[in-house]
């Protein structure tokens, strides 16, 4: 069952999880190229950074969180990022979502999902 509530874009409005996989890609290559970010993803395992991400991003939407109680928030915790590099990255986001077509209140509800990450 999805969390309801965060976002106006159901997730079957999307090509299954192919989308959210995609926006995830284009976000970390984002990231990666930010030359003050890219730093802090040396010696990550993006694969599973990703999956994460794709997780709540997939919950932020109204999609299912598949065998979890709740979406896998704190992502990017424990990278040691400022306030502002975790704001900009969250940035990042909202710019592959605009690009992807997606709804203005689903950006809002995944700026929210990930913003609440940061200082946790």
């Amino acid at each position: 069952m999805g969390v309801t509530g965060l976002g106006a874009y159901p997730m079957e409005s999307w090509p299954g999880s192919t989308a959210v996989r995609e926006a995830v890609a284009r976000w970390l290559r984002l990231v990666a190229a930010d030359a003050e970010l890219a730093p802090y993803l040396v010696g990550v395992d993006r694969a599973r950074l990703a999956g994460h991400l794709a997780l709540t991003l997939t919950v932020a939407l109204g999609g299912p969180a598949g065998d979890i109680a709740r979406p896998a928030a704190g992502a990017w915790r424990g990278l040691g990022l400022t306030e502002a590099q975790h704001r900009r990255m969250v940035d990042y986001l909202a710019g592959v979502l605009w690009a992807l077509d997606v709804p203005a209140g689903s950006v809002t509800a995944a700026r929210r999902a990930f913003s609440a990450e940061v200082g946790s």
